[in-house]
């Protein structure tokens, strides 16, 4: 094994408050199988992952020879000018929409060059700790009803692996794709009410595992499992010091397809008070959510965090492939 190399916050001059984590407690076990609760969440059927394309004709061929143009004299009609336009229009778009897609996540499916995916996995140690995790992120509507919402970071783990990140479970479900570095940092609400960690896992996988994973947590639901979920960063001295186990209300969890990357956040109480039902950010997110998560806007808060550093991460890697004019 190569030395370690220096840690996320000693590299980039961060100066961290670094509180014990929880320790996860019993072996891992095999990596392919997940047990279900006593509960079993509902399943819903694995997607199509399939994509359709656009594929452009080649010219007609005869005996294996290209079609001879022959040059025409002709007048242009006007309908096959309105055509050539058109087509050179509706390209356009098409590609407007895929780099929007993906400098706004808004289709995490979509299919990166594999350059991009490349780039990706290595921002880990390329890339300055306040680029992948600013100093204070805007959500401007991110919160229930479409109110506002700010955070503000006040911790900054060491890069580490996986070992004291999740939960027996959901390490395990995470196996497949390895974990080649996991960066974390805590953030607290504009009220000093609420914290949430957000963490970004890079992967060992290519795209076709990290697809793969995606399939597998859709399909069994692993992201709304109860037993399957990340730990928080605690750091002493911070309103987060006593954001532990227990205290954890909601989350989200999100495979990227487009980057060997998982992303995910997890919210609670700055008071440090218990949660006993934890409940997906999906679902505490409804209008019709009565628990302590939704009414408090824990749900809200942990999307809306993961949702603006995936975000940032997409935006680093298009300019970090863009190439020079």
């Amino acid at each position: 094994m190569s030395e370690r190399e220096p840690g996320f916050g000693e590299r980039f001059g961060e100066v961290t408050r670094t509180g014990p984590d929880r320790s996860v407690d019993g072996s891992a076990g095999s990596p392919a199988f997940v047990p279900a609760p006593s509960a079993a969440a509902p399943t819903g059927t694995a997607p199509d992952l399939r994509r359709p394309f656009v594929s452009f004709a080649e010219p007609e061929t005869y005996g294996g020879d290209t079609a001879r143009v022959r040059p025409f004299r002709g007048r242009i009609r006007p309908g096959a000018v309105a055509a050539a336009t058109c087509l050179v229009l509706g390209l356009g778009l098409i590609g407007g929409a895929v780099t929007g897609s993906w400098l706004t996540g808004d289709d995490t499916d979509a299919a990166g060059s594999p350059g991009a995916f490349t780039a990706a996995g290595t921002l880990w140690h390329s890339v300055p700790v306040d680029r992948l995790f600013p100093p204070t992120v805007r959500g401007d509507g991110a919160g229930p009803g479409g109110s506002d919402r700010a955070w503000t970071r006040i911790a900054v783990a060491p890069d580490t692996g996986c070992k004291d990140a999740f939960d027996p479970l959901l390490r395990q479900a995470l196996a497949p794709v390895g974990c080649l570095r996991l960066l974390r940092a805590t953030y607290v609400d504009a009220t000093r009410s609420h914290v949430t960690t957000v963490g970004l896992l890079f992967t060992k996988a290519d795209a076709a595992g990290m697809t793969s994973l995606k399939a597998r947590f859709r399909k069994e639901g692993l992201d709304r499992r109860t037993d399957l979920l990340p730990l928080p960063y605690a750091a002493e001295g911070t309103a987060a010091e006593g954001f532990g186990r227990a205290q954890r209300a909601s989350w989200t969890v999100s495979v990227l397809t487009d980057a060997p990357v998982v992303v995910y956040a997890v919210s609670g109480f700055a008071d440090g008070r218990t949660v006993a039902a934890p409940q997906p950010a999906a679902e505490a997110m409804k209008p019709e959510a009565t628990t302590a998560a939704a009414q408090s806007g824990l749900g809200h808060e942990a999307q809306g965090l993961a949702d603006r550093v995936e975000r940032g991460l997409r935006k680093t890697v298009t300019s970090s492939t863009e190439k020079p004019s």
